[in-house]
Formats: C-alpha cells, structure tokens, sequence
C-alpha cells in the first residue's frame, strides 16, 4: 500500500475526551501519561512520544477493556484529545469513561459515526499531502527498521473517493499491524489481559512513574514481583479458514484440556491464499514449541515468527 492509497478502516472508530479537566481526567484513568502532548492542529500529523502516547484501560483488576491510540487537538481554548479505538468498542469505551467524569468539567463523545478512519503507510512528510483538510492524524510506533513501514491513522468527517476501500490496500494494512507487535484490544479479548501479557509495557502503552489508575497496583505487581508468565507472539498458520477470530483458543499438543492462549488479531495474506498471519498471547514457557495448534489438538499448527521489539523484563 503506497502513500496516496488512503485505506478506510471500518473496525476503528474515534472518541473525543474534551473540557478544561480533560487532561486530569484522562492522567487518572490511563495506563500511560497524557502530560505534555503537544497540540496539534488539523492536519498535522501527530510524531514522537511528544504528539502520540499509546495506552490502555484497565478494570479495577488490571484487565485491559480497550487500547487506545491518543493525540491533544488544537482546539479553542481547551483541550480536546483523540482517542483511536476499535470501533467494535467505542460506545461501551466512552460508556464506561464518562460514568467517571462525575464533578470534573469533562466531556466524553464517541464520534464514530460521524468521523470515517482511515489508514495510510509511508513516510508522513508524504501522506501528509494527501490528508483532508479537517484531519486528525497520529504517526503510530514504527516497530521495523523500514521507515516505508510507518503506518499513519487519520480521522476525517469527508467521505474519501471509492479508491480508499480497495480490498488488496486494506489487507495490506492488515497484516503490517499484526507484523508490529502491537496489539489491539476488541470486543472479544476485552478483560482477558493485564497489559504485559501482550506486551503494552514494551511499546511505551504502560508508564509505571504516573501514578494511581484503574489495575494501577495489579499492572505495577505483575511487572516488578515477576508475575508476567504470558506474552504476546507474532504466530503464521496455513488453514482453509479464511480468517481467525479474535479470542480463538490456542491448544499445546501435551495439555489440550487448558488453553495455551488466545488469538490477539489475525489477517490473512493478500498474496498467499490460506495464510494467516496472527499475534497470539501465550503462555511463555510454550512460546517456542512446535506444538501449538488453533482452535483444538489437531487443528492447523503454528509456527511461531520474531518480535520487531525487545521485551522488558525485570
């Protein structure tokens, strides 16, 4: 996918958290910080830890509920962050955050439905020529070495031409943020992991210097007392399935009564038919075996592929 092919991604949708408190309100409710992002104005493109933070939120128990790409607006004289999220989630997410709001001057809104995402990779100095005047767009971590692999995430309230819905550039886009490592929270792996079992902490999602969130003691615990048995992977399986769900259950050879672990995300390859591409969360101890099966014992087999990143281990 080329950067004038602008790809609409129908599974995101955009939450706006706005109000004088906005800041304050998010600080207390994110695994990352939100202090110190920089305002960006419409299209521009966020870069760098100073325009983007990645994060999470977390159930009381340090369960993630949702992933959130987030960005500060140059907005009147307020502040007004992005959140980029899986649309399948949006309405409960902003739900769910605006029952926190209580006294403070905050407003929570999923525009989803008024504001189309869309995906673009390539260099931003590139994409950015392309970008609707009303923009809101984020560079997103580039895990690779290939700086042609950046992937740009836009949001914009204009219907792009019938080109930004070509199946072979949407595919494309795809398998590029299951080869990223990083992960993203759906409807279905909503409260199945604290943020270490897929990684969050290892791509800057997780600030442990913040202070008190919702799972703030239970993410803090995991990381230093060496309680993270389970991790994400990036896994390859060849299957007549044309795709794999979220959640699917992954099953070792030796133990096929307790699940190994979940799918993550999966895309099938664009240019091999029957190939699935997935990031998979796993007991670690099982990681690099070659027993690891989807779905049940004698489902199609995994072979287990390298992350683009280190893990932090304490």
């Amino acid at each position: 996918m080329t950067a004038h092919k602008i790809t609409q991604l129908k599974d995101w949708g955009i939450l706006f958290v706005e109000g004088p408190d906005a800041s304050s309100f998010l600080q207390g409710q994110l695994t990352n910080s939100v202090l110190g992002l920089t305002r960006i104005p419409s299209a521009t493109i966020a870069q760098g830890n100073a325009g983007v933070r990645l994060s999470g939120y977390c159930t009381a128990k340090g369960r993630l509920l949702a992933s959130a790409w987030i960005c500060l607006l140059q907005y009147q004289e307020q502040d007004r962050f992005a959140l980029f999220v899986s649309r399948d989630l949006a309405a409960a997410f902003a739900k769910r955050l605006a029952m926190f709001v209580l006294r403070s001057k905050v407003k929570v809104t999923d525009v989803s439905h008024e504001w189309c995402v869309y995906g673009a990779m390539g260099l931003a100095d590139t994409v950015k020529a392309h970008l609707p005047s009303d923009a809101i767009a984020l560079a997103m971590t580039n895990t690779s070495a290939n700086s042609n692999a950046e992937r740009i995430l836009f949001a914009s309230q204009q219907l792009l031409p019938s080109q930004s819905s070509i199946p072979e550039d949407l595919s494309a886009w795809n398998v590029a943020e299951i080869a990223s490592g990083i992960p993203r929270i759906v409807n279905a792996t909503q409260d199945q992991f604290v943020p270490q079992m897929i990684n969050l902490e290892s791509i800057g999602g997780v600030d442990f210097k913040k202070g008190c969130y919702p799972g703030q003691e239970v993410v803090a615990r995991s990381q230093y007392r060496g309680a993270i048995k389970r991790r994400l992977f990036l896994a390859k399986v060849h299957s007549e399935i044309q795709n794999c769900l979220p959640a699917t259950e992954i099953i070792h050879e030796d133990d096929p009564g307790q699940p190994a672990g979940m799918v993550v995300l999966s895309a099938p390859d664009p240019e091999n038919s029957g190939l699935i591409h997935l990031q998979i969360e796993c007991k670690s101890d099982l990681a690099q075996s070659d027993k690891l099966h989807l779905s049940k014992v004698d489902g199609p087999a995994l072979q287990l592929g390298k992350l683009p990143y280190s893990l932090i281990e304490i």
